[in-house]
């Protein structure tokens, strides 16, 4: 918790006109700007703005009761994203194109709708792609569904609640040090040999794998390294169990996939939004509320990381 309001005071650093004209030119001399100088003038302003208000959301959506949260939260994500593209493109937005949100969600059916196997589908323009290719270079992504089962069981602090709702096991975790232990039950859950697991891992990870003498993975990193994902608050590196489509996308990503489904359905899916709500009828409630909770606290987490790693 200490380091999550340590990360909401680095948004105030920003709050310098001088200092963020500073931090931009240097943003897009890295880049190979011509125009550093006189862009980091004309942007500072929007990006202490996008800053401001993606926290004020945040804060707001942290007050606000359930109903309300995943509007709130959606806003104070994309904010943060807007104040990020922005260290990346100097000319954002130099067309309406990038103004869209770049994801759609599916028209819903009214009858037996459960929100775990609805589905969102990226598009070729709008915020989400553009931002996905400037800080993650993945264009593969544009044109693909992504069922929110799919991405929620990627995210490794919602592990325990897919195995007490679903009995489903969704990540292998490394151990206090830093150790990823290649047993037989990880081997049968993917069903496969140890050589071909390690073959696996190989092709999955950029970069090279570290064993140890027992014949454990080493931990490429203290970060998220994909297919490993990183928990906020264990601090520990984990292999989702499940492979899927979202496999291979950054947590980011599945945050602003699912806050923007939710919000939509908030937003214009009220009677199905409000009996879940109020009547709680299936496992879709429960799922929900523990990420909202949790991605209220990790989003910014990790989109404020991307920020400080430019510093």
């Amino acid at each position: 918790m200490k380091e999550i309001l340590q990360h909401w005071d680095f948004i105030h650093y920003f709050q310098s006109a001088e200092y963020s004209q500073k931090f931009l030119k240097k943003c897009y001399e890295k880049i190979g700007s011509s125009q550093a100088e006189m862009k980091s003038y004309d942007n500072c302003y929007p990006f202490m703005y996008y800053l401001e208000q993606g926290e004020l959301y945040y804060k707001q959506a942290m007050m606000s009761p359930l109903s309300l949260k995943p509007i709130l939260l959606f806003y104070g994500y994309i904010h943060f994203i807007k104040a990020i593209v922005l260290t990346e493109d100097p000319a954002y937005p130099e067309t309406t194109t990038v103004l869209a949100h770049g994801i759609t969600s599916r028209k819903r059916k009214k009858q037996q709708y459960r929100f775990l196997q609805d589905e969102v589908k990226v598009q070729k323009n709008g915020l989400f792609t553009h931002f996905s290719d400037l800080v993650f270079h993945v264009k593969h992504i544009v044109g693909e569904k992504y069922k929110m089962e799919d991405l929620l069981v990627q995210i490794p602090e919602l592990e325990e609640a897919f195995l007490v709702l679903f009995q489903k096991k969704t990540m292998f975790w490394f151990t206090q040090r830093h150790e990823l232990t290649i047993d037989d039950s990880l081997l049968s859950h993917f069903h496969m040999s140890e050589d071909l697991f390690k073959q696996y891992l190989s092709e999955k990870m950029t970069g090279n794998l570290s064993w140890s003498s027992s014949n454990s993975l080493l931990a490429p990193s203290d970060e998220e390294v994909l297919p490993f994902r990183w928990h906020l608050n264990k601090r520990r590196l984990a292999l989702p169990g499940i492979r899927n489509e979202a496999t291979t996308i950054p947590e980011v990503l599945i945050h602003y996939a699912i806050l923007y489904n939710l919000s939509m359905i908030a937003r214009y899916e009220t009677e199905w939004w409000v009996e879940l709500l109020k009547n709680r009828t299936n496992e879709d409630y429960p799922i929900i509320t523990t990420f909202i909770n949790l991605t209220t606290e990790k989003s910014p987490f990790l989109l404020l990381k991307i920020l400080k790693e430019k510093i």
